[in-house]
């Protein structure tokens, strides 16, 4: 090219733009804040500015729910710590069960108490209840058996309703005495402690009456007392026995029905 051309302004040029660099500048003067990805949104404050929205909201239906309201008790990331358990610690917490003697369960479930052990056993022990007491009518040797479907609904409404009127009931009830109770940890308490029905309902079916009973009589004492004595943390100092005793008779009288309604 000539050079005659290398100085002419390009601003004189047909087809040239205009240098906007000013006008840029000007405008990025009263832009708020960079973004930081560390800390999204970028404004904590009250006044968050427009175009940002709090990640995992409500509205979104993702994320922890909010802890001042009742939309948390509707969103399931509510219970999610509830259920992170791994197997040793279910497999602890099953064998803790059967020692109705230590009184030490809530001391062991105290930084994680889960629901994962309530649910498990109470739907293992409605089929096996079901199954097994069908099973051993069977035994019998009556010609006129026929598989009773009633004892898979008597079950569940039995089982459930156990689990988790009772300790909700005693949670309340701990609560008006004045007594701190946390009724997450009363579920897991009493979701474990119905483990043991679980195994003895299988030497249920052996056609003994006698020895039926006593196996059910051993289980429901043993499941009885470790209700009780780990309720007993919660009534020291306090003229409360007769709590423990309505405890105690509670899980003693399940043990009973589960015999005479089922393995008769």
């Amino acid at each position: 090219m000539d050079e005659q051309y290398t100085h002419l302004p390009t601003s004189q040029l047909l087809g040239s733009v205009p240098a906007v660099v000013a006008e840029e500048n000007k405008g990025n003067a009263n832009t708020g804040p960079q973004a930081n990805l560390q800390f999204f949104p970028p404004h904590q404050g009250v006044d968050k500015g427009p175009g940002y929205q709090n990640l995992a909201s409500s509205s979104e239906g993702g994320g922890p729910p909010p802890t001042n309201n009742w939309q948390g008790v509707f969103n399931v990331y509510s219970y999610t710590q509830y259920f992170n358990v791994d197997t040793d610690i279910v497999i602890n917490r099953l064998l803790s069960s059967l020692d109705p003697r230590s009184g030490d369960f809530f001391s062991k479930i105290d930084a994680n108490p889960d629901l994962y052990g309530l649910i498990w056993v109470s739907t293992t022990l409605v089929f096996v209840i079901a199954a097994l007491g069908n099973l051993s009518t069977y035994l019998i040797g009556s010609s006129s058996w026929n598989f009773d479907v009633s004892f898979m609904s008597l079950a569940a409404s039995t089982v459930y309703g156990y689990a988790i009127v009772v300790p909700l009931g005693f949670y309340f009830l701990f609560q008006y005495l004045g007594s701190p109770a946390s009724v997450v940890r009363f579920w897991c308490m009493w979701g474990y402690s119905l483990f043991i029905f679980v195994l003895s309902c299988f030497l249920l079916v052996i056609p003994l009456e006698f020895l039926r009973w006593v196996i059910i009589l051993l289980a429901s004492s043993v499941s009885a007392c470790f209700v009780a004595s780990n309720l007993r943390t919660y009534v020291e100092g306090n003229d409360l026995m007769v709590v423990l005793v309505a405890a105690f008779m509670l899980q003693f009288a399940l043990g009973l029905f589960i015999k005479v309604w089922f393995f008769t």
